[in-house]
């Protein structure tokens, strides 16, 4: 396999505290990156690279670990400007507005389902995310949500059931039956095609009983869980992800010193969706809070056609940043190594000997930028399992 240096690259973001100057960061300074086919096989300062097969000057520039996305809704069809249009001139945000995507998702074909999920991950890729995860949860039929997981599986291995995303029009007055089919025929068909299982635990979606069933019953398939936690009002679903060992209590908006306290004290990831904070007017998730209390944090976009319309991870680490009381050095780690911990991976998310060769570089001398310049394409080239991708 041939070999390339990355050299010159004024302040390089590891994520590795044995490296560089200690701090969760791991940042070296004036540092090189090796890349030997899909992996990183060394890091260090410049001055000190190994000889390779061929070299690229980063000129000064940052190299940050690839973004790990992991929350967002890509298999959908469907607009709804009208919805956000509404929002903007003064109507609040609820969860029922899911309805109008899953009438449009539902009409969809195979195709045009495939190509929209292409045309968002190009898109996120050209920002740096390298790694995502996708859910269902626009279909809400035994065939339609299982169709969604394939799909999703063309494009990425960090695939979620999401069938309890609302209680589906067809059994809006049975919702009993509609958890009877979720944990049942529905989760039989989606099974096999996902890693994951989550539910959206909020008033007007699904209740902490409700929730924990269905939680229960894909841990029974082999599904691993994470929730839908918090988001709307102060509820049950941050307490029922500890206790029930998920990998991450997504959103967590609203929440009492107890869910703190937990959320401290175990392994369930706070995975933080800025983006829908921004796109429905809400109140900010209060990041401080939970680093201070020793939570992990992840930064996500929550890329979903309703409540949250965006695909730039850069985007979210400058609002978690502004508006969620994180520094620029938590809020990447949360939107790289973060991410990966929400998905319980040790490969991504960080440049050190072993992991996957996920590269960005950014088109600025630190990655301070990222929220020090919003709204400015940085990234300047991506590198993906060692292939340069943008």
């Amino acid at each position: 396999m041939t070999t390339i240096a990355v050299t010159h690259i004024a302040s390089l973001v590891t994520n590795d505290p044995s490296l560089g100057n200690g701090t969760p960061l791991g940042l070296i300074q004036d540092a090189a990156v090796v890349i030997e086919g899909d992996r990183i096989v060394w890091t260090g300062e410049s001055s000190k690279a190994p000889a390779t097969d061929n070299v690229l000057d980063a000129a000064g520039r940052a190299v940050v670990p690839g973004f790990v996305d992991s929350h967002s809704h890509l298999i959908f069809a469907g607009d709804r400007t009208q919805e956000f249009n509404a929002r903007m001139s003064g109507q609040p945000y609820r969860a029922g507005g899911i309805r109008t995507t899953v009438a449009a998702t539902r009409a969809a074909t195979d195709e045009e389902l495939s190509a929209n999920v292409a045309r968002y991950l190009a898109e996120a890729l050209r920002q740096g995310t390298t790694t995502f995860e996708t859910k269902s949860g626009y279909g809400l039929t035994v065939e339609d949500e299982a169709r969604a997981l394939r799909i999703a599986g063309r494009h990425t291995d960090e695939v979620t059931y999401l069938g309890a995303h609302i209680v589906s029009p067809d059994y809006a007055d049975d919702p009993a039956g509609y958890v009877d089919l979720v944990t049942g025929p529905m989760l039989e068909a989606c099974a096999p095609h996902a890693r994951w299982i989550d539910v959206f635990c909020e008033q007007g979606a699904f209740d902490g009983d409700q929730a924990r069933a269905i939680l229960t019953a894909g841990l029974a398939k082999g599904l691993q869980p994470r929730i839908h936690a918090n988001q709307l009002s102060y509820g049950p679903g941050v307490q029922l992800a500890v206790e029930l060992g998920a990998a991450s209590a997504d959103h967590c908006t609203h929440l009492t010193d107890a869910d703190v306290d937990a959320l401290g004290q175990g392994s369930t990831v706070a995975t933080l969706l800025p983006g829908a904070e921004f796109s429905t007017r809400a109140t900010w998730p209060d990041a401080r809070r939970l680093l201070d209390a020793g939570a992990t944090v992840a930064l996500s976009t929550d890329c979903n056609p309703g409540s949250s319309f965006t695909s730039s991870m850069p985007f979210c680490v400058a609002l978690a940043v502004r508006d969620m009381g994180m520094t620029p050095d938590e809020a990447i780690w949360s939107a790289t190594a973060g991410g990966a911990a929400a998905l319980r991976r040790t490969d991504i998310g960080r440049i050190t000997p072993g992991a996957r060769a996920d590269l960005v570089l950014l088109d600025a001398p630190s990655h301070v930028h990222l929220a020090y310049r919003p709204g400015v394409p940085l990234v300047s080239a991506v590198w993906r399992g060692g292939q340069r991708v943008v």
